[in-house]
């Protein structure tokens, strides 16, 4: 240890020489040695397990302890992601997927741990898809990046099967135990560990701060794009999906796995989720289990009840928490609509969605107010899905912990991957974000110089609530607590508080 903090004094005052391409170094953990890469200002382990993988009869039980290794493992390149159709890019049809990334920076020194916990509706996605260096390196942290199981492998649940329904929760908080053992090899603080995900692994912080089973395991938590209590109407997060929200009841799971195990003739097996088991893997990911977004399973020992009523009647880690959203996160949704979008698409649409109700949305949100019908309607969707789903869940959190709340308001970020139709400006749509925190792997868009400026200083917000509990630094502008309605609005050059209740109207809505 004293060698190696030697050597990264030295580097970080210019006294040695940066490191030689393709140099590594060895950290051991309380499973075994890892090797991994070293650059001139940070350190990168990459596929190092912390769960035994779940294969055979493993599929569908709690995450268990890694065999120790003898020597040295190879933590240079990434493991595979778990598996998942090609929706989100790149397939996998491989189990053995449970690993997570470690990026640290050089600097001497104890540092606060964050870990990210990746979006993708807790159906597609990878840690690996999210390079943290920038975040490790600019706010001296250590980064973790973790898989977890997806889709019908995390949600699953049957009448035959104990504890089944949130074993992707349960991964989570294995590697939160990792954490705990190992942070310190890593010049990480276990006693500074803060969680944080953006879209389904938002519901994911929110699913843990009510969860039994991560009691100790973090001390701050993040929470971008998704809530406790979110709920979507008829088309409201994916065209052509019926209204739902991030969480199921254990009765309503078990008639899904009861059907999945009748679609592959195991409904009148002894057992049924034992020949569920035999099913290959890549044509169980093939399969709509629930919808593409992966709900979670409440009623369970991980979820003893929805979050969202936990968090209103106060059962919560008492933690504190940055909370917010992006401006127009609504926009993906009719970005994906049938074309051309007119006056009367917005108005069948409304009527899908809010039923006897659509009138009296239509008056509130009419198209002329807005520009276009496909803009009224995508701030329809910001507005009941996302932003006021924050207000609501702000204002109970702020009644026991310290609560921050942002939005996300640059309205020209890179759009990436993402194409708008030319009636729609992208604006600051979900997940827009992103790129000011990581290196997105394989996104095409690029910030200019004012995005750069605004993502350090996001960077530091997000740092500094990770070291202290509180995003108020030198050379940042100021970040009121959340009182009820206030948000800090993150833009170029235009970070300032704003009534956030107001900006999105939720008095109308609630």
């Amino acid at each position: 240890m004293l060698t190696k903090l030697l050597v990264a004094t030295a580097l970080a005052s210019g006294l040695a020489g940066a490191p030689a391409e393709g140099a590594t170094e060895v950290v051991r953990t309380v499973e075994g040695s890892v090797r991994g890469t070293v650059a001139p200002d940070h350190r990168t382990f990459q596929g190092i397990p912390f769960a035994a993988p779940p294969v055979g009869d493993a599929r569908w039980r709690s995450p268990r302890p890694v065999t120790p290794w003898a020597g040295v493992r190879d933590a240079t390149t990434p493991a595979d992601r778990c598996p998942q159709t090609a929706s989100g890019g790149t397939p996998s049809a491989t189990e053995d997927c449970l690993y997570l990334n470690v990026t640290t920076p050089s600097t001497p020194g104890r540092k606060p741990v964050m870990v990210w916990v990746h979006g993708g509706g807790n159906s597609i996605g990878a840690g690996t898809d999210f390079d943290p260096t920038r975040l490790a390196v600019q706010g001296d942290v250590v980064v973790v990046t973790v898989n977890y199981r997806l889709g019908v492998f995390s949600a699953f649940s049957h009448p035959d099967l104990a504890g089944g329904g949130a074993f992707g929760l349960e991964d989570q908080q294995a590697a939160l135990r990792w954490v705990r053992r190992n942070a310190t090899a890593f010049d990480g603080d276990p006693d500074r560990v803060t969680l944080f995900g953006e879209s389904g692994g938002a519901f994911d912080v929110c699913a843990q701060l009510t969860s039994p089973g991560a009691r100790g395991l973090f001390h701050r938590a993040i929470i971008q794009s998704g809530t406790c209590t979110t709920s979507w109407p008829a088309n409201g997060l994916i065209q052509d999906q019926p209204a739902a929200s991030s969480f199921v009841s254990l009765a309503e799971s078990n008639a899904h796995g009861a059907d999945l195990a009748a679609r592959y003739g195991c409904a009148d097996s002894a057992d049924a989720v034992d020949c569920l088991r035999q099913v290959p893997a890549a044509d169980l990911v093939s399969q709509d289990y629930v919808m593409m977004i992966t709900r979670l399973t409440y009623g369970t020992k991980v979820l003893p009840s929805h979050p969202g009523q936990a968090l209103a009647q106060g059962r919560f880690h008492r933690v504190p928490v940055i909370a917010g959203h992006t401006r127009d996160e609504g926009r993906l949704a009719p970005a994906r609509a049938p074309q051309p979008f007119t006056e009367e698409s917005y108005q069948a649409l409304l009527v899908e969605a809010f039923g006897a109700d659509a009138p009296r949305v239509a008056a509130e949100y009419p198209s002329a107010a807005h520009g276009s019908p496909i803009l009224a309607y995508a701030q329809v969707l910001t507005d009941r899905v996302w932003a006021c789903g924050h207000v609501t869940d702000n204002r109970a959190l702020a009644r026991h912990v310290p609560v921050y709340g942002y939005q996300f308001a640059d309205r020209t970020a890179p759009t990436g991957w993402f194409e708008f139709p030319p009636n729609l400006p992208p604006g600051a749509f979900h997940s827009s974000e992103l790129p000011y925190l990581f290196d997105m792997v394989g996104f095409p868009g690029v910030l200019n110089p004012e995005q750069k400026a605004l993502a350090d200083q996001m960077i530091a917000y997000w740092a500094r609530f990770a070291a202290t509990g509180n995003p108020n630094g030198p050379d940042l502008p100021s970040w009121p607590i959340f009182l009820g309605e206030n948000a800090q609005s993150l833009a170029p050059a235009a970070i300032e508080q704003v009534d956030v209740a107001a900006e999105h109207n939720c008095g109308f809505w609630r």
